[in-house]
């Protein structure tokens, strides 16, 4: 019976891929039945004063500013008397991380318990949109700390462009505007990125331009806290030569990319072989993929070289390790930042990108690095990495006193002392 239900829901879902309208239908249909299903039973429920809801990228992984929160309340005994909910899509492939924690709960995405444990919790903490069939009540809290500062608009400040059929401009503003009207607090690491986050939902005509809590981003924290034993441990766990350097690849799934009944697609953009044959002595290249892109890579003739980081949840390790960044719009590199290390722009597509896709909120000349648009021209920027280095300290400066200027190993801390204390 299960694998009849399996195979009809598989079958649904390929329909539903191909067809923009037939998925449109769908999702509202789902979620009227959903937010009728809350609203009935929410009320209903008493808040608990001292229960925290966790969840991070969609309920994906245990990472990011949510993560950041929950370590500093757990590991703190004046918050000792608080018990903590964590959601994730897959809570049996999350429990190692919570192995001798009795107060933590682990929760499966979009079940009873899911929707039950944010009708209990005072304090819903994420780094992204919830479902809308959630409703909060006048006494929760909800803390949106968002996942980085953005370089490509967002939101309100957007209009779809290209070939995305994902969504329409319509479809964007509501769900960021629905999101925001339940926020109670959004973390902010800077003036910049508050003024960004403000804009881009709406915050200021629904009347919650004062709920940003500009404290630093808490998932920071590690960045300035790591030593050698630390590196060297990681290095080890993921099989990384200790005698080599590190480049991490680490580029943004693009809007346009998208086909239906296919899913997100990707162009790695890098001849590897060569990248292996002028290089491969000196470092290793570490890729990390967006979560979103349906890659179709495979690295296996490339054993040695190419180590594939995209499943390994605490991005700031891999920051931690890297000798170089390599990125092109992804927001990665304002955090990698803080490290103080060369940054490479590999935006191979950049004419494309900026006029058929989402545009930017700066000018690109404030990067803290070389704009690459070549391919041949990635090898002869690692290859002349110090000179880099030196060409770009005033601006790198300029960069982190701009964007970075909060972020230390305390930002979690304060983070929380706004919000529970309070």
């Amino acid at each position: 019976m299960k694998s009849i239900k399996r195979f009809f829901k598989k079958v649904i879902k390929k329909i539903l891929n191909k067809t923009y309208f037939l998925r449109s239908i769908y999702k509202k249909v789902k979620f009227l039945k959903n937010k009728t299903s809350y609203w009935i039973r929410y009320k209903r429920v008493k808040t608990d004063e001292h229960l925290v809801i966790f969840e991070s990228f969609f309920t994906s992984k245990y990472a990011c500013s949510p993560k950041a929160i929950y370590e500093y309340m757990s590991n703190n005994p004046e918050y000792k008397d608080y018990k903590y909910i964590w959601a994730f899509k897959k809570p049996k492939n999350e429990s190692k991380y919570f192995e001798g924690k009795d107060n933590v709960t682990l929760v499966k995405y979009n079940s009873k318990t899911y929707y039950r444990s944010y009708m209990q919790a005072k304090y819903w903490v994420t780094n992204t949109r919830l479902p809308e069939c959630i409703i909060k009540k006048d006494d929760q809290v909800y803390v949106q700390c968002w996942h980085g500062t953005p370089l490509k608009r967002l939101g309100y400040d957007i209009q779809v462009k290209g070939n995305n059929k994902l969504h329409s401009s319509k479809d964007l503003k509501r769900t960021y505007n629905n999101d925001a009207k339940r926020y109670t607090y959004m973390i902010s690491p800077s003036k910049f990125c508050s003024e960004k986050l403000t804009s881009a939902f709406n915050l200021e005509n629904l009347g919650k331009k004062d709920i940003i809590i500009e404290e630093g981003y808490p998932r920071n924290d590690e960045l300035f806290k790591f030593d050698d034993k630390y590196v060297q441990d990681i290095k080890k766990q993921l099989e990384i030569p200790l005698d080599k350097k590190i480049i991490l690849y680490a580029p943004t799934w693009r809007d346009d990319q998208h086909q239906l009944g296919v899913g997100y697609t990707f162009d790695i953009g890098l001849d590897l072989d060569k990248l292996r044959e002028k290089i491969g002595n000196e470092y290793v290249l570490l890729t990390r993929l967006h979560y979103l892109v349906a890659s179709q890579l495979d690295f296996e003739k490339y054993e040695g070289f190419i180590f594939d980081v995209s499943k390994y949840d605490n991005i700031n390790d891999l920051y931690i390790i890297s000798d170089i960044l390599i990125t092109d719009y992804s927001s990665v590199f304002f955090d990698y930042a803080n490290l103080k290390r060369p940054i490479l722009f590999y935006m191979y597509d950049l004419e494309k990108y900026k006029n058929n896709s989402r545009d930017f909120y700066f000018d690109l000349d404030e990067l803290p690095g070389p704009i690459i648009e070549k391919e041949e021209d990635v090898l002869k920027s690692i290859l002349n990495i110090e000179q880099i280095k030196e060409e770009y300290k005033e601006k790198y400066k300029k960069f982190n006193a701009k964007f970075n200027y909060l972020d230390d190993a305390n930002a979690s801390k304060r983070v929380v002392e706004r919000i529970f204390k309070k």
